[in-house]
């Protein structure tokens, strides 16, 4: 029986309507399953992490080939396929639940087809476990703005913060005919292997919070979509201007600045900061 008509049989017989809101799409290739596996080099020491297991088609293929898969699932409906069809698997931890929200144990790599509407949050999520390897799947625009070049059109906040975790290939275009129901894009699958941050950003939480500001502004200069970001850090509104005038690359448009510009800009606002605290 081949996988798509393996997956309307068991929505059929336990009476499951795929649901869009949950991104609710279904690898039907099996050749593309293995082929992930493959890009992760997948061995018998590894601990796998599956976001979205679904009807266990993937879970099972891993089973073959780790030490341990954790399958996690947050629709009770699937869970219930999930269990049926790993029931026989030794090697399978069932988490039934939003990956964002329970307790996930160690793993050493990650084989996912993530539904495509949480791909931002679950990438965030990822980027700060401790992993070696990612292969996941993510629709094709976003797979793109990962690895964008500065300035393009594709170059944004998530391209900035996915070079400071990881190195990242897009390895395989996936045409939306590869899933049961179809989704409306094609997808990527890409490969994320953590890395060392490239620069030294002394506060995360600053460093983080000034790009998602200034890629709201994207196409401003540095010293007028910078202001905002002033004013909720604690500089004076008196002075927020004069800052602003005087940073690095205050002359550039946001687009144009490199991930590296973003941190050397972090860096030198705190020690503005601080230097005008203790004056």
């Amino acid at each position: 029986m081949s996988l798509l008509k393996k997956t309307k049989s068991l929505l059929r017989t336990y009476k499951i309507f795929p649901k869009k809101r949950l991104g609710q799409n279904f690898m039907i290739d099996e050749d593309l399953l293995r082929l992930m596996i493959s890009h992760a080099s997948v061995d018998k020491n590894d601990v796998v992490l599956e976001i979205g297991a679904g009807m266990g088609t993937l879970t099972r293929l891993l089973s073959q080939e780790c030490r341990q898969v954790i399958a996690v699932e947050v629709d009770p409906h699937l869970m219930r396929i999930l269990k049926t069809e790993t029931k026989d698997l030794n090697n399978v931890e069932l988490v039934e639940g939003d990956v964002l929200k329970v307790s996930v144990s160690y793993f050493s790599k990650t084989v996912s087809n993530p539904p495509f509407h949480i791909s931002s949050p679950i990438l965030f999520w990822l980027l700060e476990k401790k992993f070696d390897c990612a292969v996941l799947t993510f629709q094709k625009e976003f797979a793109e703005r990962m690895v964008a070049a500065v300035g393009g059109k594709d170059y944004g906040r998530l391209t900035v913060m996915t070079y400071i975790h990881a190195d990242v290939e897009l390895l395989n275009l996936v045409s939306k005919d590869r899933y049961y129901p179809p989704p409306e894009v094609d997808s990527y699958i890409v490969r994320l292997k953590p890395r060392m941050p490239p620069f030294a950003v002394k506060d995360k939480q600053v460093f983080s919070e000034l790009v998602r500001t200034l890629f709201t502004q994207r196409n401003r200069k540095v010293r007028n979509a910078v202001t905002r970001f002033l004013v909720k850090l604690g500089i004076e509104k008196a002075k927020v201007l004069e800052v602003a005038d005087s940073l690095f690359f205050h002359d550039k448009r946001v687009r144009e600045l490199a991930p590296e510009d973003f941190e050397v800009l972090a860096n030198e606002i705190l020690e503005k900061k601080a230097i005008m605290n203790f004056s």
